[in-house]
Formats: structure tokens, sequence, C-alpha cells
């Protein structure tokens, strides 16, 4: 089969709802119950929701559990360069032709009804593990939770809920308790719930639904405690304390999502050496991503080239404290966002900690923000704001200025998503 199949597949799959969410259950029930109901033939699921950080935590599980030779299915989106990252079998992102079976097999068994592409694409995913041998499931939530066409999975072995923030308010409420309610949708009757540092409000939300639904929670500040002490992880729970490498994956918020990746092989039972792998082999892209060769870097050999996908409030705050305290060097952010987010929000945490911003428009993606407002609201927070026609030429033009300067490429995974397209 061409390269190419399963691309035609997915963009015919585009146009079979005249809305690219719309959340509802309805529709993902019908189509797998079509299907044979894979959902149900599933390894032990774990269910992940959150605001952020829930790309990290899953990373870090699957890494604890194949570092004892266990393997994963795993789902997640977005992708970032190609559809098939979406879908990892066994630990393996899913094959081109495999892909192409699913993708075919779902569109036919859906016979023209109206269902989102996220909605028929995640029952081909379903579909696809179903079919593969594995000893878990790993389910990233896409958006909110309680209608998310994930949430299809009648008893998981566990799930987990990472920091609830703001984000999404169209679709899930204009208040934490309200979006945190969304996330809780998750939990299941009597099924533990691994619960990552909430603020107070959602928080309450969480304990609230898992008393109505007799969920044990293990709840980060009750049950689990982590942080770093002397250049070391340390994680403690009533099972005893853990002296950990910090994470490879780089961020002083990391620290927050390996402790819910710790927690949540803790619950498993798996054994200490689950613990090493999830903080040492885990790998997560365009999450503060250094970026090693293409276009970019050959344009700029001397600077110091990142990538991060982080969009929101919470995201901005977690990236502004990890420059804090990287080695002392120029700054100049290269920020393309959507015009659904809070940009302000995002911006001003990391005003102080960068020395200019360049706004591009994202690349062949109709909801960006376009440059020149991306500009404006950055100035408004405190930010020397220019504008360039692509990543390249603001790479170049601070290159030219500041030859050994820090260039930080942020503010969408979409924008992420075509950088590791050119410079993967």
């Amino acid at each position: 089969m061409s390269s190419a199949t399963s691309d035609i597949i997915l963009d015919r799959m585009m146009s079979l709802h005249p809305k690219i969410i719309d959340l509802t259950l309805d529709r993902v029930w019908r189509l797998l119950d079509a299907l044979g109901n894979p959902q149900d033939r599933l390894p032990p699921v774990i269910h992940i929701a959150g605001t952020n950080g829930k790309g990290s935590t899953l990373a870090m599980i699957r890494a604890g559990l194949e570092g004892v030779g266990l393997r994963a299915h795993a789902y997640t989106s977005p992708h970032l360069a190609r559809f098939h990252e979406r879908i990892r079998l066994a630990g393996d992102l899913i094959s081109e032709d495999d892909l192409t079976a699913v993708l075919d097999e779902c569109y036919a068994a859906n016979n023209g009804e109206n269902i989102t592409y996220f909605e028929i694409t995640t029952c081909a995913a379903l579909l696809a593990m179903s079919r593969v041998e594995a000893d878990y499931t790993l389910l990233e939530v896409g958006l909110g939770g309680r209608l998310d066409a994930t949430n299809v999975v009648a008893t998981p072995a566990l799930t987990v809920i990472t920091p609830v923030s703001i984000d999404h308010e169209q679709f899930l409420g204009d208040t934490l308790a309200k979006i945190a309610g969304e996330k809780a949708g998750i939990i299941k009757r009597g099924v533990p719930c691994i619960v990552g540092p909430q603020p107070d409000d959602a928080l309450e939300v969480i304990e609230a639904r898992a008393a109505t639904l007799g969920a044990p929670l293990i709840a980060q500040g009750q049950h689990w405690h982590v942080f770093e002490e002397r250049g070391r992880l340390v994680f403690q729970d009533e099972t005893g304390l853990l002296d950990l490498p910090l994470p490879n994956l780089p961020g002083a918020h990391q620290i927050e999502n390996a402790g819910a990746a710790l927690a949540t092989l803790r619950a498993l039972n798996l054994g200490e050496d689950t613990f090493n792998a999830a903080v040492t082999q885990a790998q997560w892209p365009a999450r503060m991503q250094r970026l090693q060769h293409g276009p970019l870097i050959d344009s700029a050999p001397d600077a110091e080239l990142w990538l991060d996908g982080g969009h929101n409030a919470a995201a901005g705050q977690a990236l502004a404290r990890h420059l804090a305290i990287l080695p002392k060097r120029p700054t100049h952010l290269v920020c393309g966002m959507l015009n659904t987010k809070d940009i302000t929000g995002y911006l001003s945490p990391l005003a102080a900690h960068a020395d200019s911003l360049t706004a591009v428009s994202i690349p062949g993606e109709a909801n960006t923000l376009p440059a020149a407002e991306t500009a404006r609201q950055s100035q408004l927070v405190g930010l020397q704001a220019t504008t360039a026609d692509s990543v390249l030429s603001a790479v170049q033009t601070i290159s030219d200025n500041d030859p050994h300067a820090r260039i930080l490429i942020c503010g969408s995974l979409y924008l992420a998503g075509s950088i590791l397209r050119e410079n993967g």
C-alpha cells in the first residue's frame, strides 16, 4: 500500500461531521457496537485525563511498564508529524498497513453516518488495540473526559487525573469547577483514581464524584508526595520512600507528572524496577525538546534551539519556571498560537524571561491567530514583539542579531508539529 493511503482515508473522515468537536458518546457507542465492541476486549486500561501533563504522565507510565519487559498499547492525541504517532500497539507505532486496514473497516462500518474525525479515529485505535496482545492499554483523553470518545471502557484498571486548569472553556465550561467535573467524568465505580496536584475548586469536585461512585482516591498531598531534593526526585507514599534520578523530560513541572506516574505504577504493584525506568526512559516530543538537526539548526548553528507545544496559562507558568533555572543566556521566543487560546494568560509568565518575541502564523492552520495579533497582545504583557513570515525567517533574523541566543519556538502543538515535520 502507498504510504499516503491512510492520509486519503483520514481526509475522507473529516467530512463525516460538520463540526470538528461535538461532545457526545452516542455516535461512538453506535460505531463500536457495529464493530463488535472492541473496547471490551482491551488489555487492562489506564485512562488519563487532565488539562496539563497527560501526555508526559502517560509517557512515564509507559516507560516504567516497558522498563520491566511489559508491553503497552498507547493512544494519544493530537499527533505532531504523522497520525501514526497516536496509536502504539504493544509499544510500536501502528504500521501503515494496519492503520489503513482499521480505518477502512471503521469507515465501512460507520455506513456514512454523522461522526466526528476524533470519534471515528478513536474507534479505529480501539479496534486495532483489541487485536494485538499486550499487558496494558494507556488511553489519553482527547478533550474533557465525561463525553470524550475514549470514555467507553466500563471498568478500567485505574484512572488518572493530572492537573486541571482553565482551557477549552467553550466546550467544558467557564469555571474551574465545571471543567473539573468534565475531567472527573472518567472516574468509574470502585476503580482507584490517581490524582495529581489540583486547585481546591477542582479537587472538591473530583472528591465528590469519587465519593458518589465509591472510587478510592490516591491524591497528591494526601496519599503521596513528590519533590526535588539535592538534585534527586523523592517520592513518598504509605508504602515508603523512593529516591530516584530527576526526570529525563525537562522542566520543573515534570516532577509532578513523575509523581502521578509513580503513584500509578505503585498502585499496579509491579515492583521497584518500574520506577527508575519511568523517570529515566520516557520520551515525549515537543515538551522543551532540544532541536538537534534540520533547516532551523542549519540557519542558526551557534544558537540553542528549543521547541515546546504548551499553549495555556498553566503551560506558560511551567515554561517560565523552567526558563528561570536554565543557565543565563539571551532568550528569544518565536510564538504562534490558535485563536481559541488565552494568549495573554500564556505569555504573561514568560515576559520576565524573554528578551523578545517574534510572532508567526501557524502554517496550514485555519484557526491560527494572525501573527500581527499575537505581536499586539505580546506587547500588552511587556514583551518586545515583532512579526515574521515564517519560523525559519524568525530564527534567521534572531541569529543574525544574536548568534549565540537561546531561541524557544512555542505556543501551540500545531506549530510544534509543523516544526517537527521539517526538523524532526
